[in-house]
């Protein structure tokens, strides 16, 4: 390795993911970036879509419902295929996953807990993953690998997907207007906020499996 190369730390990239996201709130691909965003989250993508529905639906309160179902829609559809990939393939891919992708979240530790988890509770942890800032990707694929009831799952992620993103989406479109100041005023310091809450999200996970 070059000895004058600087290895940038994981946070760098994420930032960087981040703001590469949060552009499409100007582009007229706002829309279509959100659905995918959504779906990619779900089992792979490391970046939330709140981060572009917020901003969507403040530049266009109208259309928060509409915002709201298709980030809805999408993460349940993408909470399948990480189902389907923790059911099918994951015994073949899982060490390449945990040694390029463990700084997404994507950790073996990460994946013990949840497995021990859903042995207890299965429905309300995929329901908890869905509506809080711990990572739901890892939440689908290790649904699959522990083989928990297919229904069930979509029924849980269905309700706490659509859950969490009508509330911000309802949220923003209701006051997008008064908040538009403060938003604007603080936005580097509610990015910050916003960044330590999905960290903490995996932070919590390391705690629970100590």
């Amino acid at each position: 390795m070059d000895p004058h190369v600087v290895k940038r730390p994981w946070w760098h990239l994420h930032r960087r993911l981040y703001e590469w996201v949060i552009h499409f709130a100007d582009t007229p691909h706002g829309g279509r970036a959100l659905f995918l965003l959504s779906f990619a989250e779900s089992s792979f993508f490391p970046v939330p879509p709140d981060v572009l529905l917020a901003p969507l639906t403040l530049g266009a309160p109208k259309k928060w419902f509409q915002f709201a179902l298709a980030c809805s829609i999408a993460s349940v559809f993408g909470g399948i295929l990480g189902y389907a990939i923790g059911l099918s393939v994951w015994q073949s891919i899982d060490t390449w996953v945990f040694t390029h992708l463990g700084a997404l979240g994507l950790t073996e530790q990460n994946f013990r807990t949840f497995e021990a988890w859903y042995a207890r509770w299965d429905f309300w942890i995929v329901f908890t993953c869905g509506f809080t800032p711990l990572p739901y990707k890892v939440c689908t694929i290790s649904a699959g690998v522990a083989r928990i009831n297919f229904f069930g799952f979509v029924i849980a992620s269905a309700i706490s997907r659509s859950a969490r993103f009508f509330l911000v989406a309802g949220l923003f479109g209701w006051k997008g207007e008064r908040m538009r100041p403060f938003i604007e005023k603080y936005f580097n310091w509610l990015s910050l906020a916003f960044a330590i809450l999905l960290i903490g999200g995996f932070a919590v996970l390391k705690l629970l499996h100590d």
